[in-house]
């Protein structure tokens, strides 16, 4: 509840069965429908370059990631043209940067194209992999294939840790905004069940995610979920940490839930106003402290803790999953006492809805700046799954914000009004004890007749009270419509959980960008075709004017052929005496390297099997003689991708 717009509201009886079929139905779009979430640490770029052609063999090979990642000793594989590994020892961090990673290569390489396979884990907790080739002298055949060894996420495992995802921000809603409601408006049965479902549902899926985290990073199946090796591996990362973590916090949650549900929500006890004053103070603090430990150990494993500004990103993050919990577990609360019937008095919603309205504000402004920042630009948000994720995610809070809008009305509006006066369905308990007990000594000295006709009177009796008392409930026309107003913002909450849900799970606008324009780059060679070049000369003798048209086929580091073809100034073919080209790359000082130029018809020379080890900015000299003195050497840069 925030500020108010109006939709039209689902009668309560229709509430919980909506949000029971949103809640499965979303639960399958996450686990079946969603894109899985494979890549978030972008591989960038590569040491050898994919698809270059080196003259000797490198002594290591190195990745750079668009984020850090995690290693493991089977992080870097590097496979011959035969298929047997050649790297020499485990793959480590350059210079001590989680961004990069390398792995030494065995001494002797011998000549032909070799395979680089490479697996990790994202900082962000996600497995990424991927593999690419590059040539030591010149281009072979291999036995391995460049996507054989990626690992994939076994599909049963993938469902699992999906569905207990978003089972563990369903309960850290319902635990924190279910705690946050009791104690700030009104602590009550059905806000306790609220909240303890919470805690049960976060403990749960937290112990199962700890389990799979092993299986659902390294490819294995369900039957490796309680390999201790595997288990112990996880715990060494930083996600396995945070998970472990989470369960330890949910310890000290246990004992806050008893403390806030037990005594302190007792009212008839013997303390005086001071010393539960103190104790609501003392709940207040270890609550806060609690909430927050929690949501740092999202923050801490996923994308808030990866990534530029991270040393501020993740406490917004911890401020953005509190306000989350506070507004929407608080709705679940409010509807849960709502739905009882059991007296909420007008003060109660109103310091709700003001609670509510604090932690939207605060979602806007920790929003607007995760978003910046995970985004990154205009064409991200809508050129990038994450980006049109993002998008859905702010159409459905503004849904939110706009069916709030009627609570806020219907809140308004509420009175509390003169107490319910009692009728004959609401007699004191020991009446109805009373009654029990006739009736129990009835059947047992009237036979079987007697006990079912007894148990059926009880039946009727229960469902009359219970008719008696939703019409008590629902005789207020004010708080029938903010429970159906409340109600409709629970169902809406309920996909915009799903959706943040996804959004953890997809990779960030900013890493994908930079993938798409790394993988853009790596594909530009195939589609840029042969370069040419155009090159004027003048010798300065008779006959000395002319161009020479220079056409390198592919025009890619690696094998080419070279063609040269000749003209004078009226553009017709003509033999020179003598004719040199040759290639630098200034930069890296490789080179003069001269191509053997073979005459193929009148002024048309061709060199084939010509290599150019790697892409670059390439200088390109021609040499062109005309006569026995005149003589002339032309320079120009030509890019071979």
């Amino acid at each position: 509840m925030t500020t108010p717009t109006a939709l039209p509201a689902p009668t309560a009886g229709r509430v919980l069965p909506v949000l029971g079929t949103l809640l499965a139905a979303l639960l399958c779009a996450l686990t079946f429908g969603a894109t899985p979430a494979s890549a978030h640490a972008a591989l960038t770029s590569t040491d050898p370059a994919n698809g270059s052609v080196v003259r000797t063999a490198p002594q290591r090979i190195t990745l750079h990631f668009s984020e850090g990642v995690l290693l493991n000793a089977d992080s870097i594989r590097v496979l011959d043209p035969a298929g047997e590994r050649v790297e020499q020892g485990g793959p480590e961090h350059v210079d001590g940067k989680s961004d990069s990673a390398a792995v030494a290569l065995r001494a002797g390489l011998a000549d032909g194209t070799y395979t680089v396979a490479w697996q990790a884990v994202s900082a962000d907790s996600h497995p990424v992999a991927g593999a690419f080739t590059f040539s030591i002298g010149a281009p072979s055949k291999t036995t391995v294939k460049a996507t054989a060894t990626v690992t994939e996420v076994d599909p049963a495992v993938e469902v699992l840790y999906d569905t207990g995802r978003y089972a563990a921000y369903a309960g850290f809603v319902l635990l924190v905004g279910g705690c946050v409601f009791a104690g700030v408006c009104r602590s009550s049965r059905p806000v306790q069940r609220i909240a303890v479902g919470g805690w049960i549902t976060l403990f749960a899926s937290t112990a199962v995610l700890l389990l799979l985290r092993g299986a659902y990073t390294s490819g294995k199946g369900l039957g490796d979920v309680l390999d201790l090796a595997l288990l112990g591996d996880v715990l060494a990362t930083k996600p396995g940490a945070a998970l472990l973590s989470r369960l330890l916090l949910l310890s000290a949650a246990a004992v806050f839930l008893a403390v806030l549900f037990g005594s302190y929500a007792r009212e008839d006890d013997d303390r005086t106003r001071g010393e539960r004053r103190d104790v609501a103070y003392g709940l207040g603090i270890g609550g806060t402290v609690v909430a927050v430990g929690l949501a740092a150990t999202w923050a801490m494993a996923e994308h808030a803790s990866v990534g530029i500004q991270a040393w501020l990103a993740m406490p917004v993050d911890v401020v953005h999953l509190v306000a989350v919990a506070v507004w929407l577990g608080g709705l679940a609360a409010l509807l849960a006492t709502l739905r009882s019937g059991e007296p909420l008095r007008r003060a109660a919603v109103v310091r709700f809805s003001r609670l509510a309205f604090a932690s939207v504000c605060a979602l806007v402004a920790t929003g607007l700046y995760q978003s910046w920042r995970q985004v990154g630009s205009w064409d991200a948000l809508t050129g990038t799954s994450y980006g049109r994720w993002l998008l859905i995610k702010a159409g459905l809070v503004i849904v939110l914000v706009g069916v709030a809008y009627f609570s806020r009305r219907w809140t308004a509006r509420l009175t509390d009004g003169p107490e319910p006066k009692k009728t004959k369905s609401a007699r004191p308990a020991a009446q109805k004890v009373a009654s029990a007990q006739k009736v129990t000594a009835a059947a047992k000295g009237g036979g079987s007749d007697s006990a079912e006709r007894a148990t059926q009177l009880a039946r009727q009796r229960a469902a009359l009270e219970k008719a008696a008392g939703k019409r008590e409930r629902d005789a207020d026309e004010n708080r029938s419509g903010l429970r159906r107003s409340v109600g409709a913002e629970a169902a809406v909450a309920v996909v915009l959980l799903a959706v943040t849900t996804v959004l953890t799970g997809t990779q960030p606008g900013r890493a994908e960008a930079e993938q798409q324009r790394a993988a853009s780059d790596a594909a530009a060679p195939a589609a840029t075709g042969p370069a040419e070049v155009r090159i004027p000369y003048d010798t300065g003798g008779t006959n000395g004017r002319g161009t020479a048209r220079i056409t390198l086929d592919p025009g890619r580091s690696g094998r080419n052929t070279l063609d040269v073809a000749v003209t004078d100034a009226a553009g017709r073919p003509v033999d020179v005496p003598e004719l040199e080209v040759s290639f630098t790359e200034k930069a890296k000082e490789i080179g003069p390297l001269r191509a053997t130029l073979e005459r193929r018809s009148g002024g048309r020379w061709q060199s084939t099997g010509f290599q150019l080890p790697m892409a670059g900015e390439w200088q390109l000299s021609l040499t062109v003689r005309t006569s026995d003195i005149d003589q002339v050497t032309e320079i120009k840069n030509v890019k071979i991708n």
